[in-house]
């Protein structure tokens, strides 16, 4: 089995790529800075340079990966980027980079895998979006508006490629305890409800990818937390997440 991860140099995209080493899989990852993977990295793991947002560039790893007529067999796009904006403002250029990353990115991942496994009939493919992504509401943060667009674009690709045989699948993580979050939030995940540990989050997407599930939403108890929240007036949910994205800047105004 081949696997290629998009945005796999760390967190919980090099996670996977071990687990699936450690399967006895052939491995490719690709990342904006391939120095992020740790030095003591098994040998047999396939690092490539690659930016998601530019379609060529993500186009040309995959190709090198699957060169002596490799099929691929199963491509995970982990790359993303978070900037929040409910109770406090970003940049232009932290909001451009998540719209190039998570929305653009996530179409080149999807084109570059679509190519690659129409030729062979088969396949799977699984993006990362959030457990943020299945609430709809006016004052949504951006991070909140393209991980909602993941999803949606997962479903019209999965509806589009099943005739071909090959799956699509959504993974809507609540908060996963890895390194990047942590240095979010300055290594205090105090108030991070529901978090899950990188092994579970591995075994649950893992398995999520393996039965070619849909859509897959965790923990139970965050999806639950949303899908409670969907049910309120607009107006109201609104309210609701500014004052949880205050509290969470410690900003008493």
């Amino acid at each position: 089995m081949n696997v290629f991860i998009a945005g796999g140099t760390s967190g919980m995209g090099y996670a996977l790529a071990l687990h699936y080493l450690k399967k006895g899989y052939d491995v490719g990852i690709c990342g904006r800075n391939p120095e992020k993977v740790p030095e003591n990295c098994p040998e047999n793991l396939n690092i490539f340079q690659a930016d998601v947002s530019e379609p060529a560039s993500i186009d040309t790893a995959v190709q090198f990966f699957l060169k002596g007529g490799k099929s691929l067999d199963i491509f995970i796009n982990c790359a993303g980027s978070y900037a929040e904006d409910v109770a406090g403002k970003i940049s232009y250029e932290e909001a451009e980079e998540m719209l190039q990353t998570n929305v653009l990115g996530t179409v080149n991942c999807f084109e570059t895998a679509r190519k690659a496994m129409r030729k062979q009939n088969k396949g799977s493919i699984a993006v990362i979006a959030s457990v943020s992504g299945i609430l709809e509401y006016e004052k949504s943060s951006l991070y909140t508006k393209t991980k909602r667009s993941v999803i949606q674009m997962a479903d019209a690709y999965r509806r589009a490629l099943k005739p071909f045989g090959i799956s699509v699948t959504a993974i809507a993580p609540g908060y996963v305890d890895t390194e990047k979050l942590r240095q979010l939030n300055n290594h205090d995940l105090g108030k991070k409800p529901f978090l899950t540990d990188v092994e579970t989050a591995v075994a649950i997407i893992s398995t999520a990818i393996e039965k070619q599930e849909k859509l897959v939403i965790f923990p139970v108890k965050m999806k639950w937390l949303m899908k409670s929240l969907s049910l309120l007036p607009s107006s109201l949910l609104n309210m609701i997440m500014f004052r949880k994205a205050r509290w969470m800047k410690d900003d008493p105004n």
